[in-house]
């Protein structure tokens, strides 16, 4: 919700610091994303003088025009010079003071200024009108200023627009501070002070009335609680006063026509969507027109305002005029129902559709609009004939509209508000805090309760548009947020034979974060909500991972299952991260996935531990170049994490096959304990990047967490270190390429028995000539180590002779001389 400080500061007393009222707001539960100055808007755009004006050599309609824009324009020696602008308006003579929009301006709707050639002749700039510069609805001709008009200044300085507006992020509980009367109904409880509205009233009703005219039918009792509607006739439709058009402007809205943008207005002032209608364009029977709220029928087609043909589902709800649909309801108008300029007599709509079907209609379409927005919140349905009238007079007063007398009124259930009881003892319990009576009353009082002392206790009737204040705690939590959590002091709470401590499987958890965090990653967290396409983008087998567990009412389209693996987020990170520059991305991050079963109430919840190393360890230095984080670094990380924990029987096997598509080949293992596979580890297919968006190489790995903690140790047993001396020997292994070095190294120890301490890898070798096509040499550094005497070299010897023998026969590999 945009709210405009200088509106709000006619309907209630504002602090003079924007900043300081947004302080309050974030206080009391209201977030402001930003802080932005309307005049910004007009950076670049200046006032001027038309030096000259001739014809355009090309065109019978267009102008070539010099224009003054002062210190703006600078000719070679440094003195303001005339910019050349090819115009269209026919409205304007030499001499008149204009605004002129420079190379660079962007001005409202997106349009950016750049210079160009308009049938040959070039152009360094646009001449505005009011529509152009968002301040109107005409745009007939450009904006002729007064002749006393300065030239070369700020428009928006000249003008007065200067506003300030604050983006506040609304909680869908509060429907009633998505309008500007409640946003200063919140100022008047956050600082003890009155706000008030002028509505306007309709001055005359004349002609025919509303109820022989028009009939209304809810065919559906679901869709619509409330409607009601107004007739105004032989209305004048044209451009909306200026007044009107910067309001909205500042709002985000752009004008229409005078009637369209009141329903607007009205809307923003009071939180109540409307709609206008082309009466004549409802079918009239019988001496009557008719408006019936109806469902829906499976593939009915229906073209809405922005001229696209809308498939509609079963249920979604619809205004027809009996046959044909005008309206999708509570959410946007139909094309052939639209106030266009020859638009004579209109219909008001003021209703309260049900938010669940408004939310699924918008939804479902992706059609989300204000007015959806407002319904799915829900919306005041007992204010539907004090808004239609309001908007009526308004139409009375800006179009030359004729009222009709009296309202149609469709109300089958009136809402009913119980009365809730508070007390002063619970208010002081809950908030921990000495809250005065006094405040309590006059804060509820403020926010529209109606509120009855009754000795230390409260008899509070909510108003009918806050619906989310229905028991005492709701109550308590709006007297609280208003008195101030911050003044809550903070004291211990109160418990008898308690004694506080992390479980077993909570301090394990911190620790794989503290080792994944001393190894260089930094935690993140993303949603726990997918796209239904997330295992298919990554190239990942659903194999193991159960059926998607597909969300009713997802908040977002592109968020409707529940993730049933860790990467597609750490990847969508990485991809936004080096998008905005950071190129050495290391992330990890602990979370649970969702695996759906067959015929099951719940998913198998499985929790895992993920993490992305993209880029390189730290940036460029005198002393350190640029390396990229491949697959050892991935390896590294794991290698650490399950050294730490102290996990046994760790090894690395080749990722193969169509489990593991989304790996590079050769550069992925899976890492197994014993013979339990704990995940995978690996450098992410340049494909799957692609998808993704990312340039640089990635890589990654995925832990089942529950198994890992389930093999995790807390302590390592005790075993005595030797005393006597070791005995190296190098062996080189001349071996087939599909031979891995984790094979060999598994059978050097196996064969090697408890003497053989220690196996590492120092060299491997390829030449078709003295090693041989398709085969390579690999050297190792064996330690052997005696716990209880000093070997000799004969037991050495043996030992060694023995562990060549079985290694070389069950690889089939030879000792390179």
């Amino acid at each position: 919700m945009k709210v405009s400080y200088k509106w709000l500061q006619e309907l209630v007393d504002l602090p003079e610091s924007p900043e300081e009222l947004s302080r309050e707001f974030i206080r009391t539960g209201t977030e402001v994303e930003s802080i932005d100055t309307l005049g910004e808007a007009f950076d670049n755009i200046v006032t001027a003088q038309v030096v000259s004006k001739q014809p355009h050599p090309d065109s019978d309609h267009m102008w070539v025009t010099m224009v003054d824009v002062g210190s703006y324009n600078l000719d070679e020696s440094g003195n303001p010079a005339p910019l050349q602008i090819v115009c269209g308006a026919q409205n304007f003579n030499e001499g008149d003071h204009i605004v002129t929009a420079l190379i660079g301006a962007e001005l409202p709707g997106g349009i950016k200024i750049k210079k160009s050639k308009l049938r040959g002749v070039e152009s360094r700039g646009m001449n505005c009108s009011l529509r152009e510069l968002g301040l109107g609805g005409d745009h007939s001709g450009i904006l002729v200023l007064p002749e006393d008009a300065p030239v070369g200044v700020p428009f928006s300085r000249y003008w007065g627009t200067a506003d300030t507006v604050l983006d506040c992020e609304i909680t869908p509980n509060r429907p009633d501070c998505l309008s500007m009367v409640g946003i200063a109904r919140e100022v008047g409880a956050i600082y003890d002070r009155d706000y008030h509205v002028d509505y306007p009233q309709i001055k005359s009703e004349v002609g025919r009335p509303v109820a022989d005219e028009l009939s209304l039918e809810i065919a559906d009792s679901g869709l619509c609680s409330r409607y009601v509607a107004r007739i105004v006739r032989n209305v004048k439709v044209g451009p909306s006063p200026d007044w009107m058009v910067q309001r909205l402007g500042a709002l985000g809205i752009r004008p229409h026509n005078n009637i369209v943008d009141i329903t607007n207005y009205v809307m923003m002032l009071t939180g109540q969507p409307l709609h206008a209608f082309d009466l004549s364009t409802f079918a009239e029977r019988d001496g009557k027109r008719r408006v019936v709220v109806r469902a829906a029928r499976e593939g009915e087609v229906f073209q809405t305002l922005d001229g696209q043909e809308r498939t509609l589902a079963a249920g979604m709800g619809l205004i027809t005029d009996g046959e044909r649909p005008v309206a999708l309801a509570g959410v946007m108008g139909g094309m052939d129902s639209e106030i266009e300029d020859d638009t004579v007599d209109v219909l008001v709509e003021s209703a309260c559709f049900d938010a669940g079907r408004t939310s699924h209609t918008s939804r479902d379409l992706a059609l989300i609009s204000d007015a959806s927005i407002r319904f799915e919140r829900q919306v005041d349905e007992t204010g539907c004939v004090d808004i239609a009238n309001v908007t009526c007079a308004l139409i009375e007063e800006l179009a030359g509209g004729e009222v009709a007398p009296g309202y149609v009124d469709l109300y089958p259930s009136p809402k009913e508000i119980p009365a809730l009881k508070l007390r002063l003892e619970r208010v002081r319990m809950l908030c921990g805090a000495p809250i005065e009576p006094s405040f309590i009353e006059g804060s509820l009082s403020r926010l529209g309760c109606t509120v009855t002392a009754d000795g230390d206790d409260f008899t509070v009737v909510p108003p009918s548009f806050r619906p989310d204040l229905v028991r005492e705690v709701d109550l308590i939590e709006e007297v609280l947020r208003l008195w101030g959590m911050d003044r809550v002091e903070a004291t211990i709470p109160a418990a008898k034979n308690h004694i506080g401590g992390l479980t077993h499987d909570q301090r394990l958890h911190r620790r794989i974060g503290s080792i994944l965090r001393s190894c260089g990653l930094n935690e993140t967290t993303t949603y726990s909500f997918a796209a239904p396409g997330d295992l298919e983008k990554c190239d990942m087998s659903e194999e193991g991972r159960g059926v998607p567990v597909v969300l009713m009412r997802p908040l977002v389209a592109e968020q409707s299952e529940m993730r049933r693996s860790l990467l597609p987020g750490l990847l969508e990170s990485v991809s936004y991260n080096e998008a905005h520059g950071t190129a050495n991305v290391h992330l990890y991050e602990t979370g649970t996935l969702f695996c759906g079963r067959e015929n099951a109430s719940l998913p198998k919840e499985r929790p895992s531990v993920a993490g992305v190393l993209s880029g390189a360890w730290g940036d460029v230095t005198w002393i350190q170049r640029q390396r990229p984080l491949r697959f050892f670094d991935g390896k590294g990380v794991v290698e650490e994490l399950l050294e730490q924990l102290r996990v046994e029987r760790v090894r690395f096997r080749p990722a193969d096959g169509e489990l593991y598509r989304f790996l590079q080949p050769g550069r992925g293992a899976e890492v197994l304990s014993g013979g339990t596979v704990l995940g995978w580890v690996g450098e992410i297919h340049p494909q799957v990047r692609e998808r993704f968006d990312i340039n640089l190489p990635v890589v990654a790995f995925e832990l089942n967490l529950e198994a890992l903690m389930r093999l995790a140790r807390d302590q390592e047993a005790y075993r005595e270190f030797s005393t006597y001396p070791s005995v190296d020997m190098d062996l080189a292994i001349v071996v087939n390429e599909d031979v891995s070095c984790e094979d060999l190294d598994r059978r050097l120890r196996s064969a090697g028995g408890k003497l053989l301490v220690g196996v590492r890898l120092f060299d491997v070798y390829r030449d078709d000539e003295r090693v041989g096509k398709g085969k390579k040499s690999m050297a190792f550094a064996l330690t052997y180590r005696a716990d209880d005497h000093t070997l000799t070299s004969d037991e050495v010897e043996k030992v060694h002779q023995r562990l060549v023998t079985k290694v070389c026969k069950a690889t089939g590999g030879e000792v390179r001389a």
